[in-house]
């Protein structure tokens, strides 16, 4: 357990991507199994330990630590986790064995609800206060240390000198702590069998166009770019899985989806959900991201819900046709294959990416700039010769998204931000004008900003600060912010009635008074 908390601390102090690759690798070398795999497993969010709740680790802590100490220390710290390992008092006959992390994850998975309290706290007691950083992270599964599950595999492959792709393919049809895969590494045993098993392949992705220059509508097809969840659809082994773009399997939040596709091959395509006509039929089949996001997340889905917002997928492309890999072939072969592959689907819960008709990129560049549809981004441009390569390979795709649009909104509140941001109110929810002269809330971002910018707003929000609710701060409502999105929807859930896809802060408009900020009516304007 020491050398997977050592582990974690560097990685948050580490910027640095390659130090970081560095790091996990000279971790999966030292380490035996199944240590190694556990941690694997952590790092990529394949850990699922239900008995360990945020609540329980609350009580615990309290239990053993004034309580308003623990609440102003959180506050300060920024990481319940941090503030907890920091916190938990010594055990006066010291600590016993050191643990390792395999014996931590048994312990974990096995132990009930019930008597997960006792356990838990039996474990902190016999660690110091970065083991028992790393325990809490791993019980909540929530790490946060700047890694993503592709950038561990990356390291693992790196480590052995794999294949990272080879590794990815084989990653789904593997359970933790993956000795099957470790023995392969390390020359011990057989490359894995994946066959039979709907297993993940990495997705081919797109370089943001920057310039239109050189390429050539003769050589690129277009078609619109969709604001929804990139899938892949996976059947093999008489199962159907599917995926996201970062390889989490999102089965059971689109069951119905999973349901329909029945013939063997995987796809690759955008789920989204049914939405009121607007504009052409293959356009207004779509809701916006906004109705999508009722479904994300959810480990099971309630039949109003199932109804209320019904699950598809727009169809990009086709990796395998039964078990014909054909990802080697142009993507003018690959698009008549899965046009001939979907008639075969049910025409419900799949359809195929239409494709933009234009003469030249001033055309394409004006059907661009009016796509206002709530489900699309922009467009896509693929080379028509371009096989199937997993990530972004220069010259083959490209996204050209559409200008996001902007709104002078005023600042609010402010809440402070975790982990290296714990020290600022970096985290900002602005508002609006009703008609009545009110501010309602219309977003809340956390970028967009400079290093410098932040330390500014961080001393206004201190400098002005009008109300305390537990971290967060209520401000004067005198500074404007220019903020731009991707799009705006209607929402039941927020009491302005709208809500921003991806809102980023742009600029700090200190030159424009707060009583000239854009009003709810004038951004219900751009949402329809």
């Amino acid at each position: 357990m020491r050398a997977f908390a050592e582990l974690l601390d560097s990685l948050v102090y580490t910027r640095s991507r390659n130090a970081k690759l560095r790091r996990i690798a000279a971790y999966l070398r030292a380490t035996p199994d199944p240590d190694r795999g556990w941690a694997m497993a952590a790092l990529t969010g394949g850990l699922d330990l239900p008995a360990v709740k945020p609540a329980l680790i609350r009580a615990l802590v309290e239990a053993r630590v004034d309580p308003v100490l623990f609440a102003l220390s959180r506050d300060f710290v920024g990481d319940s986790a941090e503030t907890v390992a920091l916190l938990w008092p010594a055990p006066q006959d010291g600590r016993g064995e050191p643990m390792r992390l395999a014996e931590v994850v048994d312990t974990l998975a096995s132990v009930s609800r019930s008597g997960a309290p006792a356990a838990l706290a039996a474990m902190l007691d016999r660690m110091d206060a970065g083991e028992r950083f790393a325990l809490l992270k791993l019980a909540t599964g929530a790490l946060r240390v700047g890694i993503s599950a592709r950038l561990a595999k990356t390291a693992l492959a790196q480590a052995f000198a794999l294949d990272v792709d080879a590794v990815e393919e084989l990653w789904h049809g593997l359970a933790p702590p993956y000795a099957p895969l470790f023995a392969w590494a390390e020359g011990r045993g057989a490359r894995p069998a994946a066959e039979d098993v709907p297993v993940f392949r990495p997705f081919m992705l797109a370089h943001p166009l920057e310039d239109e220059a050189g390429v050539s509508l003769a050589e690129y097809a277009a078609e619109w770019k969709w604001d929804g969840i990139r899938a892949q659809i996976v059947r093999a082994g008489g199962e159907t899985r599917l995926y996201s773009r970062a390889g989490d399997d999102i089965t059971r939040s689109f069951p119905e989806v999973a349901a329909a596709f029945a013939a063997q091959g995987v796809l690759d395509g955008e789920l989204l959900v049914r939405g009121e006509a607007q504009g052409d039929a293959a356009r207004g089949a779509a809701g916006s991201f906004n109705a999508l996001q009722q479904r994300l997340g959810r480990k099971s889905v309630p039949a109003r819900m199932l109804a209320e917002y019904s699950a598809f997928v727009r169809l990009y492309d086709i990796l395998f046709d039964g078990a014909e890999d054909l990802r080697a072939l142009p993507w003018a072969e690959r698009r008549a294959r899965l046009e001939a592959f979907a008639a075969r689907l049910d025409p419900a819960r799949f359809d195929v990416s239409a494709l933009i008709e234009a003469p030249g990129f001033d055309a394409l560049a004006e059907l661009r700039a009016g796509a206002r549809d709530a489900a699309i981004e922009g467009v896509m441009l693929k080379r028509r010769d371009s096989p199937y390569v997993a990530g972004r390979r220069a010259g083959l795709w490209y996204k050209w998204k559409r200008d996001p649009l902007t709104a002078d909104c005023v600042l609010l509140y402010a809440q402070r931000g975790s982990g290296k941001r714990s020290s600022f109110y970096s985290d900002y929810t602005f508002g609006a004008w009703t008609a009545n002269g009110e501010l309602l809330p219309v977003g809340k971002a956390y970028f967009g900003f400079t290093d410098e910018e932040l330390k500014w707003l961080d001393r206004f929000v201190r400098q002005h600060t009008v109300n305390r609710f537990g971290p967060v701060r209520e401000v004067e409502k005198v500074l404007v912010l220019e903020v731009a999105f991707d799009s705006i929807h209607e929402s039941k859930r927020h009491k302005s009635g709208l809500a921003m896809r991806f809102p980023r802060i742009s600029r700090i408009r200190t030159d424009k008074p707060a009583a000239e900020a854009d009003t709810i009516a004038a951004l219900r304007l751009l949402a329809n």
